[in-house]
């Protein structure tokens, strides 16, 4: 890891915390139309309507306002009511305004990092571009990064093509994130370097078989970045 010179950080459960809010949301959701299923109905068939349309609406708390729309109408039979509408509209705007408080070590870390002077810093995340944008203004850590890079996805191509941004090859790529579907994976398969933290909750469609690797490192909190750097 001696030649590291670009680290990039997931944002969401990485950064700040984010599945908390969706699974809160989700909860009220499923109160909201308990007159038409059971919770474990409409949270299995949510999840499904997500999945679909995932190539369409992409990630984000916009794309997952319409996958709640479209599946209460199913879930009702189309007898969802307009007060229902307004009442579901209005649990997916409060996403929007997540506080994007950063989780405790982080700011700190990343003064570390930044006044080392040793590293780019940038945060790479996949969603929808405004709201992204939204809660790194609120996180208040734009002073630590030079860079936000929003994707519609992690994919191996997207890594690259970040490497290629920066001007460094893969192997001097160290990605830090909560997520080993998106974060880990795809960087391990191109030949960079990971810091896997995983969050106490991760959502459903990031869950996959995980397994070790020589580049990739597991760590209990963020702060453990300082000494591994």
């Amino acid at each position: 890891m001696t030649d590291i010179s670009l680290i990039a950080f997931d944002a969401d459960d990485t950064l700040w915390v984010c599945q908390t809010y969706f699974e809160a949301v989700e909860k009220a959701y499923c109160e909201l139309l308990a007159s038409y299923a059971s919770a474990d109905e409409i949270s299995k068939a949510l999840f499904a309507t997500e999945t679909a349309n995932m190539p369409l609406f992409g990630y984000g708390s916009k794309a997952f306002m319409l996958s709640l729309l479209e599946n209460a109408t199913r879930v009702s039979d189309g007898l969802l009511t307009a007060e229902e509408v307004m009442k579901i509209i209005n649990l997916g705007k409060g996403l929007l305004q997540l506080p994007g408080k950063p989780i405790e070590g982080v700011e700190e870390t990343l003064k570390q990092l930044r006044n080392s002077g040793k590293y780019h810093l940038v945060v790479f995340t996949k969603g929808e571009l405004l709201d992204q944008e939204n809660k790194f203004d609120r996180s208040g850590l734009r002073p630590y990064f030079d860079d936000i890079v929003v994707v519609s996805d992690k994919t191996e191509e997207s890594y690259y093509r970040l490497c290629e941004q920066f001007g460094v090859k893969v192997d001097q790529l160290l990605m830090v994130g909560n997520s080993f579907r998106s974060d880990i994976e795809p960087v391990l398969k191109l030949g960079g370097w990971t810091a896997y933290i995983p969050f106490h909750t991760i959502w459903q469609h990031e869950v996959v078989d995980e397994y070790d690797h020589s580049h990739l490192l597991k760590l209990d909190e963020f702060t453990q970045l300082k000494g591994l750097l």
